[in-house]
C-alpha cells in the first residue's frame, strides 16, 4: 500500500471488519447455492439450498471472516497496513477453504496458494492495472503531461494524412474550391449565412 503521508498506525476494528465481511462471504455462498440449487436436473424445493448446499454457503463465510479477522489482526499486531497483511490472511483463508478436502497437503497448498496471490495483488497496488498505477499522482496532472509531451504539430499530421475527411487547416476551403474548378471545370462559390450580405 502506497505511503499517505501520514505515517500513524491507525488500528482497526477487528472483530466489526470481520462480522461485516463474513456476513458479505457469507451472501456470496448463499448466491452461488442457490445458483447451484437451480440447476438441479431433479425436482427441489427452496430449502435444498441449505440443507443440500449449506456446506458451500458455511466455506464462503469461514474464509471471508479467517481472511479479514487475521488480515486486521495482523495489521494491529505489527501496527503496519502493508501487503503483507493481506498475505499473511490469504494463508488462513486458503487453510479455511482446504479445510473440506481433509488433507494436510491440500490445506498448506491452497493456504500457499492464496497467499501468494493475494499478497502479490496487494502489493502491486491493489488493482487489475498493476504496479505502474500511482495512486499519489493526480490522474489529470498526468493526463495534461501526457498530452504536453505526446504532441505533435497540427502541420505535421496534415503532412502526413493529408487533408479532408474533417481535418480542415487554414486554406482548406480556397483550395478545394481551386482543385474542384482544376479537376472538374466546376466553379464553387461561397454561400453566406447572413442574409444581408449580397
Amino acid at each position: 500500500m502506497a505511503p499517505t503521508g501520514d505515517d500513524h498506525y491507525h488500528p482497526k476494528d477487528t472483530i466489526h471488519s470481520s462480522l461485516y465481511q463474513g456476513m458479505v462471504f457469507g451472501g456470496v455462498g448463499l448466491l452461488f447455492a442457490a445458483v447451484r440449487n437451480s440447476l438441479a436436473k431433479t425436482n427441489v424445493g427452496p430449502w435444498t439450498t441449505f440443507t443440500k448446499h449449506g456446506g458451500l454457503i458455511a466455506t464462503f463465510t469461514v474464509t471471508g471472516t479467517a481472511f479479514e479477522f487475521t488480515r486486521c489482526a495482523s495489521a494491529n499486531l505489527r501496527e503496519k497496513d502493508d501487503h503483507w497483511n493481506h498475505a499473511i490472511g490469504g494463508f488462513v483463508a486458503g487453510a479455511a477453504l482446504g479445510l473440506r478436502t481433509g488433507r494436510m497437503p491440500r490445506i498448506i497448498g491452497y493456504g500457499f496458494f492464496t497467499a501468494v496471490t493475494v499478497g502479490a495483488f496487494e502489493y502491486t497496488g491493489g488493482k487489475l492495472r498493476g504496479y505502474w498505477n500511482r495512486p499519489a499522482e493526480d490522474e489529470y496532472e498526468r493526463k495534461e503531461m501526457l498530452r504536453k509531451t505526446r504532441r505533435r504539430p497540427i502541420e505535421e499530421t496534415i503532412a502526413e494524412i493529408g487533408e479532408g475527411r474533417g481535418i480542415k487547416p487554414p486554406g482548406y476551403e480556397e483550395r478545394r474550391r481551386e482543385r474542384i474548378k482544376e479537376k472538374y471545370g466546376i466553379e464553387i462559390r461561397t454561400v453566406s449565412a447572413d442574409p444581408n450580405a449580397a
